[in-house]
């Protein structure tokens, strides 16, 4: 399972907490890209309920983080 804050943002509003079915009805009414189904079809408990993004991916809260992202505009900043 490999997930990027792109493919995450599919999930930001999916109904969780949600089991693996769940998730995946969502994704596809949504019309989420391919890797993002490919990884709810990775969960291997079919019954296990989801609470939320950070149950798929934990570090997810770290990458959203604004520290955790570099950007080249706030370098402009400094000089």
């Amino acid at each position: 399972m490999f997930w990027t804050p792109e493919l995450a943002a599919f999930l930001e509003d999916a109904p969780f907490p949600a089991t693996k079915e769940e998730l995946y009805d969502y994704a596809m009414r949504i019309a989420a890209p391919q890797q993002v189904l490919d990884n709810i079809l990775e969960i291997e408990d079919p019954d296990l309920i989801i609470e939320g993004i950070e149950d798929l991916w934990p570090e997810y809260e770290d990458v959203i983080n604004d520290e955790y992202l570099y950007n080249d505009d706030q370098e402009d900043q400094f000089y």
